[in-house]
């Protein structure tokens, strides 16, 4: 099959590249507006394609640009910041991509290079937790903490912390503060639903909702395969793919790609790669990228735009299903011994 060889997303891999600025930022699309996390998401998809000086440049990105409390500003546009707000999920995030780039290369110099920006980010992050163990989900200059939290937000935060705590084992640094954040945000998210989405209206109708718990770890197997069940006809469309929102007729392609890592992670190899082979007729074939989504009773793509980061979520997707790297585990296994354990021996 032709999907499961990497040069099959050769124009994925160079639709980055081309995109991706001198000074190492990848934008959505060709001078288009940039966040950290899909920043993130298209250099990990070119770590996969071994394309290693690009992805050093994406990281390097983040490195010079900073803030003063190890944050990122949530949306540039030609590198300057159009908002003063900061989320925590985008500023946790590095720690997931750095963890990846290692895992495929080994190379134990750039982490290091790369430790004051990630220790300086993961602060920020875990500053930001509550005594629910719950984060909020960001912060604005000129306001007060934005007062709520996203379930997410925060499971994409919990594989983070996991990732922050693989690399501080990695060099002798004590994970002591980020396991114990990371026990905390878990319980909330288990046991306390009610710090999530308390001052808007429930998040439950957006698939990521939906499967990030199980993606990043939050749930134990026998919940996970029971919430992979209990809403499966909500959010999947046959032969489509899975919808971002369950009452919106749209299918995308970044999110049925994280579902399609989420349903490997689960060992459902076979319903993982069934939904797989249905997004490739969401990629064009003039040019062989992939669009957000597709819009089924109007028979149109919505909206028209092949982001870098669908291409990072597609290789990401790929990699999990046919092992073209050896990050492809990322999600699928956990990267540090249970936080007792881990504890005991700092």
């Amino acid at each position: 099959m032709q999907s499961s060889t990497i040069e099959f997303y050769r124009n994925s891999l160079d639709y980055i590249s081309s995109v991706q600025n001198e000074d190492g930022s990848i934008p959505w699309e060709l001078d288009k507006k940039l966040d950290p996390w899909d920043h993130i998401e298209a250099a990990m998809g070119l770590s996969i394609g071994g394309q290693r000086k690009e992805s050093e440049k994406a990281f390097t990105w983040l490195k010079h640009n900073q803030l003063s409390d190890g944050s990122w500003y949530a949306e540039y546009l030609k590198n300057t910041p159009v908002t003063k707000r900061r989320e925590t999920n985008f500023s946790a995030y590095i720690a997931t991509g750095l963890w990846h780039h290692y895992l495929i290369f080994e190379d134990k110099d750039f982490i290091e290079e790369m430790l004051p920006t990630l220790t300086k980010a993961i602060d920020f992050v875990i500053s930001m937790q509550t005594e629910n163990g719950d984060i909020y989900w960001a912060t604005e200059e000129g306001q007060e903490i934005l007062d709520d939290s996203l379930i997410t937000g925060s499971s994409s935060i919990y594989k983070s912390l996991e990732c922050a705590a693989a690399i501080f084992t990695l060099f002798g640094k004590s994970p002591e503060n980020i396991l114990l954040s990371m026990g905390k945000l878990k319980k909330s998210i288990n046991e306390n639903p009610e710090r999530y989405d308390r001052s808007w209206a429930s998040k439950s109708r957006y698939s990521m909702d939906w499967y990030y718990p199980i993606l990043c770890g939050i749930y134990d197997e026998e919940k996970s395969i029971e919430q992979i069940h209990s809403k499966w006809n909500e959010f999947v469309v046959e032969g489509m793919g899975c919808k971002c929102v369950k009452e919106e007729p749209w299918v995308t392609v970044a999110e049925s790609s994280e579902l399609v890592m989420t349903l490997v992670k689960l060992g459902l190899f076979n319903e993982a790669e069934t939904l797989f082979n249905s997004l490739h007729q969401w990629r064009d074939p003039n040019d062989g990228l992939y669009w957000t989504g597709y819009v089924y009773t109007d028979k149109k793509f919505w909206p028209v735009e092949k982001p870098t980061w669908t291409a990072g979520a597609v290789l990401l997707a790929a990699d999990a299903l046919y092992g073209f790297s050896s990050g492809s585990e990322l999600f699928s296994k956990t990267w540090v011994k249970s936080s007792v354990d881990l504890l005991k021996q700092t």
